[in-house]
């Protein structure tokens, strides 16, 4: 960490620059997910007195907005005090300064921790067995992620992925997966090769209302690709049917990953009360 002197002596850019980074370094250094050599070692001051100092550097600012700098001091002056949050708000406004806007990926989250009974055994995932997800040539690696996290939270038990879906191990699946890619299973496999003993069905406009869709208690849905949804083999495959998200927008369009969270929760919620 570099003493809040010699910052404050840096000139314009270089000094948000670097306060953006210094202040990204203290919230992992909070989580404990700091990168070797890069820990809260500033002998000279505690390590909130240090996000005390060097957030005043930035209130000094000419091109923080008068509602930043509100925010920001009442963080100083918060008891109990935040460090995090104070880190967090003002590397977000130091970042909108610059003009770079973090990414899913860029975001720093703690890693979720590993449920442990009293005995220190770990707990087991639970699920909804059978229920499972087909995701259809999805392109984007964060989407991915998101389905992933998705279905592990609302208790699907697999995921299979087509043979052109983006790998799921991309760094940045991985990111927004936030470790749930490593502990829910998954497979790729062709439409050819999904299960035929169970029904599949498949999430897409022109089908049954989602609030009227009579869901399987076992069964796998297909989400399809984020540029032209499922495809027509695939939408062949779904033999059980089509469930359908009504829209009210001009543009009546959602993200994959949000589409698939609202059909995981109706599925769930079906299941629980049948």
């Amino acid at each position: 960490m570099i003493e809040p002197g010699k910052l404050f002596q840096l000139e314009g850019g270089q000094k948000r620059r670097k306060l953006a980074l210094t202040f990204g370094a203290l919230e992992r250094d909070i989580l404990g997910i700091a990168e070797k050599g890069t820990e809260y070692t500033f002998t000279q001051m505690p390590r909130a007195e240090y996000i005390k100092q060097i957030t005043k550097i930035l209130l000094k600012d000419p091109k923080l907005p008068s509602e930043a700098k509100t925010e920001l001091e009442k963080l100083i002056n918060a008891e109990p005090f935040d460090e995090l949050r104070l880190c967090n708000v003002a590397r977000n406004h130091l970042l909108a300064i610059i003009g770079t806007f973090p990414a899913e990926w860029d975001l720093v989250i703690a890693p979720h921790t590993t449920t442990s009974q009293a005995d220190g055994t770990v707990r087991s995932r639970e699920f909804y067995k059978g229920v499972s997800v087909y995701a259809e040539d999805i392109r984007s690696p964060f989407n991915i992620g998101s389905i992933f996290r998705t279905a592990e939270a609302m208790g699907a038990e697999k995921v299979y992925i087509s043979p052109f879906c983006i790998d799921p191990n991309h760094p940045r699946a991985v990111r927004s997966g936030m470790g749930c890619i490593e502990t829910l299973g998954w497979e790729r496999k062709s439409l050819d090769e999904l299960p035929s003993d169970i029904p599949i069905f498949a999430l897409e406009t022109g089908g049954t209302d989602i609030n009227e869709f009579k869901f399987p208690k076992e069964g796998i849905c297909i989400i399809g690709s984020e540029e032209l949804g499922v495809s027509p083999e695939a939408l062949h495959k779904a033999s059980y049917g089509r469930v359908s998200i009504p829209m009210k927008g001009l543009k009546a369009s959602l993200n994959v990953g949000v589409a698939f969270g609202i059909l995981m929760q109706k599925w769930v919620e079906y299941l629980n009360n049948n």
